[in-house]
């Protein structure tokens, strides 16, 4: 984990924070500084598994209620050289709110206030510590919606989705958050509040929107919003193969439709899908399971009986052996590939949609499901984001590599990535937040090994193969989940000559290089 030199905090610390924040919102106790040590990288869910402590625990936690409180807290931190680390909901995956170094964990979600909503203008302004499905419900009570869904909607924040580049489930039909935000206000490193808007030039709002709380940390933005769909239609479709399936979704998106939900599961996932209600009734699943159990009773004596225990399994202790047998059964054993297609907003509109993407699945061999399994996806499409801790109990671990390409570069990419982690993991992936250009592929591996130190290498080694795959066939290595601590090593492999720039940028607007150390290749 990257780390950057302790901070040795002043006994004048404490004190001197009292004249900014009243005492309850200041806290040096040891139960908040743990808490605030991590956020949900999955690397740092092993060391709670294993029950070892941070290695850099904040030294201070404290909650503002205003921008200028915040200033006041950097312009101290900036005299003394103390590393501050926003913090919102804490849900992040890659290490972004980690305390690297120590110093004060600042966690904004005292700033969860509505400012302003116009339907007539569609816009809205929020404080930027509102919890992501607050502020969908003060927007659905104004008849609006952002229309911005990530999985972790319960438990993360709109500064959070800023500073990460968030995407929702439905990006293909409303975008990413940076193509939501209007305006913003934020406070620099030099304590200087500053506000921003897209209209105006120089347009500042882009460098910050992702930036991650190493240039700025960002108080209020204003977002386009829209109102509420009249009509939602879900269709899904079997593919052949994940080929035909991507050809389908491109020449949709570039003939000019716009669905808000386009996901399509590889081989792999297809199979999953199915068995947890998103599929037709479970038939090449049953095959496969049963396969894999007679090999696995062949080769080891034991018996697998169902998906969960197949897939603890794998993660436990044989998934690279797991991923080879599966890519050659899956051809012969599965159904092809499932993807499912959603549309939303006026009726006659959604209908002319739907018809059209219809032609262009037909036309690559797809074959209608009907609306069941887009219906289940969408009641349950934030469940699989809370059922991976009985991965962990049983000593595995499992991570999801989100990145994207142009449609050109995206299967080579695909085919790349599995080739290069298939050996050490159990590989699954699915393609949504696909846009005209190109699309992202979200893999998901699980895998284990025995004792922590191992764990931790294999760990490494997983992302370490995924990502230099990604970056030799030409695409980004973080399409939605940013980069934090986890990818911070190949940004300048990627990025080149780009992350000097950066860094000036940096020198900038965080002169002192105080807010969040240690992260996006800093």
């Amino acid at each position: 984990m990257p780390q950057t030199q302790r901070y040795r905090p002043s006994p004048a610390l404490g004190s001197e924070l009292l004249a900014i924040l009243p005492a309850e919102r200041i806290s040096q106790g040891s139960a908040d500084r743990l808490i605030y040590s991590r956020d949900m990288w999955p690397k740092t869910l092993l060391s709670v598994r294993d029950n070892k402590p941070s290695v850099c625990p904040p030294d201070v936690v404290v909650w503002p209620e205003s921008a200028e409180e915040i200033a006041a807290i950097v312009k101290l931190c900036r005299r003394d050289h103390v590393p501050l680390v926003p913090w919102g909901g804490g849900s992040g995956v890659c290490g972004g709110a980690m305390a690297t170094s120590g110093g004060i964990v600042l966690d904004l979600k005292r700033m969860n206030r509505l400012l302003l909503a116009s339907s007539d203008d569609g816009l809205a302004t929020f404080q930027a510590g509102v919890i992501g499905q607050t502020l969908e419900d003060q927007l659905n009570r104004r008849g609006l919606t952002l229309g911005h869904f990530p999985a972790s909607i319960y438990c993360s924040t709109l500064g959070g989705w800023l500073a990460a580049r968030s995407a929702g489930q439905l990006s293909s039909k409303y975008g990413k958050i940076e193509d939501m935000v209007l305006a913003l206000e934020a406070v620099l490193g030099d304590g200087r509040i500053v506000r921003c808007s897209s209209a105006e030039q120089p347009d500042l709002v882009p460098l910050i929107v992702g930036s991650e709380g190493t240039l700025a940390i960002i108080t209020e933005a204003t977002l386009r919003v829209h109102r509420l769909a009249a009509h939602r239609v879900f269709r899904a479709y079997e593919v052949p193969r994940v080929s035909a399936g991507c050809e389908g979704f491109r020449r949709a998106l570039q003939r000019g439709l716009r669905p808000a939900v386009m996901r399509l599961y590889d081989e792999t996932d297809s199979l999953l899908a199915r068995a947890s209600g998103q599929g037709r009734a479970a038939g090449g699943q049953r095959r496969l399971l049963a396969a894999l159990g007679e090999e696995l009773e062949a080769r080891h004596g034991e018996r697998i009986g169902d998906l969960k225990r197949l897939l603890l399994g794998a993660a436990l202790s044989r998934a690279g052996m797991l991923s080879r047998l599966a890519e050659r059964m899956l051809p012969r054993l599965s159904g092809g590939c499932l993807a499912i297609v959603g549309f939303e907003g006026e009726p006659s509109l959604c209908q002319a949609e739907v018809e059209l993407f219809h032609a262009e699945l037909l036309g690559v061999g797809a074959r209608d499901l009907g609306e069941g399994p887009g219906l289940s996806w969408y009641q349950h499409r934030y469940a699989v984001s809370y059922k991976q801790s009985p991965l962990y109990a049983a000593g595995g671990f499992a991570d999801t590599m989100e990145v994207a390409a142009t449609w050109e570069r995206l299967l080579p990419l695909y085919k790349s990535v599995r080739e290069a982690i298939s050996s050490l993991a159990m590989v699954l992936a699915h393609f949504s937040h696909a846009y005209p250009e190109g699309c992202s592929i979200y893999f998901t591996f699980a895998a284990a090994a025995e004792g922590r130190a191992k764990s931790d290498l294999l760990y490494d080694e997983i992302w370490r193969r995924g990502l230099q795959a990604v970056i030799k066939e030409g695409g980004t290595i973080s399409h939605h989940h940013g980069v934090g601590a986890s990818k911070a090593a190949y940004m300048a492999e990627e990025h080149g000559p780009a992350l000097a720039v950066y860094r000036q940028l940096k020198a900038v607007m965080d002169p002192d290089g105080i807010l969040n150390p240690g992260k996006m290749g800093l």
